[in-house]
């Protein structure tokens, strides 16, 4: 099997190389019911499965070609004649009383390790000793084999649909008429091409393109007028979030409903990422306060990821994704109008070709030889760009099992670039909706004050949403 890698694809691989800090492994932990037994499963039980639902996902069985990226050509996914799945899933125990403290500090370290680039990029570990005798399923994948959204086709592949003895056949997933998945920005996304190879091929299928698609080219290209003059030459604020950072990371989560968020937004108006957005302002205001730090005027920027993967690409691996960038109105000290200039920010972002000009910028990107792409893997992610990463991956709205256990809640963990201390991921299931927030150790040891800010952000939305 050969399969090379997209440019886009490449970029998390060249971050890592530019600076060590950056550790571009994404993933998080599933909690799941006890077993019939107690606990979880044998260890042997989840590695056979797991090697069964490889089958599916080729990739995960492959390393890459080259452990370095930067020559005249990209690396390519080869089939790995080594690969042991011993090596990728192991079993933990998590120390006393294994609450939210214990998983968290767990997900903390196993994110501090990097992934080893001459095996699969993926690892799993069963960890036992939750409290109320639950057991975890933490796993990374590192972002060159998949992005966020696609990891959510890869969960769906290893769970089941229906709760079955463990050892059982794994259920067929519902219609998908009957799935109803939160949309983070609730619309349509242009279906650009990010893809890498030949640039002359590039090149050519772009010129043609043109020629048939006038419009659309326009639209591009207002649209990355746009991003280099709002985002590039008016840049990010200068912010305590943006230093270096090590290896070292610090994890910790805040819990909420979808159905709550679906109600503040309809009472106070604006969509469920405004008020997810609105919550995570009041908490980067409150970390912003408690150092002693004004908060900008303008607001810190969020880089947004947006979904640009159609529903007939399911298992398809890879990143197929851009980004929005948000202002995020952290000097305004009142909630409601934080969550109106959100509201307002991103209506006005849905109107405007700044999609495009990000599609647009990742295309121009994909035109440069390997040796020189690190260049924009840099700009993309450079703190004059964005100060924080808020992403939002829509998971499934209806229970998932494994080995015959209800998976109760999943724990996203979001990558932090190069001078990116701070980084949110929020991920909704079956219901419920969970921030993870993630952290460099040495620049952000004041983490809790984060978490309490979006906690103390939502409760005040939602007091206000049930004002008469």
């Amino acid at each position: 099997m050969t399969d090379t890698l997209t440019a886009l694809d490449a970029t998390f691989l060249e971050l890592e190389q530019l600076d060590e800090g950056a550790l571009m492994s994404i993933g998080g932990a599933m909690v799941f019911d006890p077993g019939a037994q107690g606990g979880g499963p044998a260890l042997d039980e989840v590695r056979d499965r797991t090697a069964d639902g490889l089958l599916r996902l080729p990739r995960y069985s492959a390393r890459l070609s080259d452990t370095k990226v930067g020559g005249l050509s990209w690396p390519h996914w080869v089939h790995d004649d080594r690969f042991d799945i011993s090596r990728h899933v192991h079993r933990a125990t998590l120390r006393a009383p294994g609450g939210d403290r214990q998983l968290c500090d767990f997900v903390g370290r196993f994110f501090s390790r990097p992934l080893d680039r001459t095996r699969p990029l993926w690892e799993a570990v069963v960890l036992e000793g939750l409290a109320d005798d639950r057991w975890a399923l933490v796993q990374k994948t590192h972002h060159c084999l998949v992005d966020g959204v696609g990891s959510v086709d890869v969960l769906a592949a290893l769970l089941d649909h229906e709760q079955r003895p463990s050892g059982s056949r794994p259920v067929p997933p519902p219609d998908e008429a009957s799935r109803q998945p939160w949309d983070p920005l609730e619309q349509h996304v242009p279906q650009a091409l990010i893809q890498a190879g030949a640039a002359g091929l590039h090149v050519a299928r772009g010129g043609a393109h043109a020629a048939v698609h006038p419009r659309e080219t326009l639209n591009r290209s207002r649209g990355l007028a746009e991003l280099l003059v709002r985002d590039e030459i008016v840049g990010a604020p200068h912010s305590s979030l943006n230093v270096k950072i090590g290896r070292s990371r610090r994890f910790a989560v805040v819990r909420s409903s979808l159905a709550e968020l679906k109600a503040i937004g309809r009472k106070l108006g604006g969509s469920v990422n405004d008020v997810v957005l609105a919550a995570c302002t009041t908490g980067l205001r409150e970390l912003l306060l408690s150092r002693g730090e004004k908060p900008p005027p303008r607001g810190l920027r969020a880089m947004v990821p947006m979904n640009l993967r159609q529903a007939s690409a399911r298992l398809a691996l890879g990143n197929k994704v851009s980004s929005l960038f948000v202002e995020l109105p952290v000097a305004e000290p009142i909630a409601l109008l934080r969550l109106e200039k959100i509201a307002q920010a991103t209506r006005k972002l849905k109107d405007s070709d700044a999609p495009a000009g990000v599609d647009t910028f990742l295309d121009l990107a994909a035109l440069a030889p390997p040796v020189l792409h690190a260049t924009f893997a840099r700009s993309a992610y450079a703190t004059r760009l964005f100060n924080v990463t808020i992403t939002n991956v829509p998971g499934p709205q209806y229970p998932l099992f494994a080995f015959g256990s209800r998976m109760r809640e999943v724990l996203p963990f979001v990558p932090l670039a190069a001078e990116h201390a701070v980084g949110i991921a929020i991920f909704s299931y079956d219901g419920g909706v969970t921030f993870g927030i993630s952290a460099d150790s040495r620049s952000a040891p004041d983490l809790g004050t984060l978490v309490e800010g979006i906690s103390e952000g939502l409760e005040e939305l939602a007091s206000l949403s049930v004002l008469p």
